[in-house]
């Protein structure tokens, strides 16, 4: 497995970020999605209006429609950011790293650091991600489906690396299973950080696949 300096390089690299917002526009912009994702969050976006998002961000309602015509806009915006960061982040700290297990590693790093620092957000993409249509939804599916494909890239390269076999869209799925409802559960007072965690769940994860495809391997 993994040395035991994998750790503080993961967390020193969990420090790069993608640069902020450098126009009065997009700051503002950032803004009103922030304030969005607090309204879908606790309403639903069904039950959230244009008016309640109105009064969250402190703008009039004629402001507001400035920005955007619709709240399916702002839920495809908070959608759209949110897959574009963590992919952004990855390919961020991937590069430079050629050991197939710690860039897995790094993978669910990522995306547990991102997930339990933006816990809001990940509810809304979770308890919404069937609402968008037409070309919204399909910009979105296309992040989602690269996002994908980098993991299964990287699960295609640990198993020829250590010469396995099992299934890789098993394999990613079943992590991503275990990833991405931790904002149901994860408690500050009482559970690790994302540094720590990702470290056991990917020991989970790695040992369990090693395992597996070793147990096929020798027809037990």
């Amino acid at each position: 497995m993994a040395s035991p300096s994998t750790t503080s390089r993961l967390s020193a690299r969990r420090h790069r970020a993608p640069a902020a917002p450098e126009t009065r526009y997009d700051r503002r912009l950032a803004e009103i999605i922030g304030h969005a994702t607090e309204v879908f969050c606790k309403k639903g976006y069904e039950g959230a209006s244009m008016r309640d998002l109105s009064r969250e961000s402190g703008m009039s309602l004629a402001g507001l429609y400035y920005y955007f015509e619709s709240k399916e806009r702002l839920l495809y915006l908070i959608q759209k950011h949110t897959f574009t960061t963590i992919v952004q982040r990855l390919k961020a700290r991937l590069e430079g790293v050629t050991d197939s297990e710690e860039r897995i590693r790094i993978f669910i790093l990522n995306h547990l650091e991102y997930f339990l620092a933006n816990q809001a957000a990940m509810k809304v993409l979770s308890h919404e991600a069937e609402v968008l249509k037409n070309g919204f939804a399909s910009e979105v599916a296309a992040i989602k489906r690269e996002y994908y494909r980098i993991c299964v890239g990287l699960l295609d390269n640990f198993k020829s690396e250590h010469d396995l076999q099992f299934s890789t869209r098993i394999a990613v799925l079943s992590l991503f299973g275990m990833m991405n409802w931790i904002y149901t559960w994860h408690n500050p007072r009482v559970d690790a950080d994302a540094v720590s965690i990702s470290g056991e769940m990917s020991d989970i994860f790695l040992l369990g696949v090693m395992a597996n495809a070793k147990k096929g391997r020798n027809g037990r």
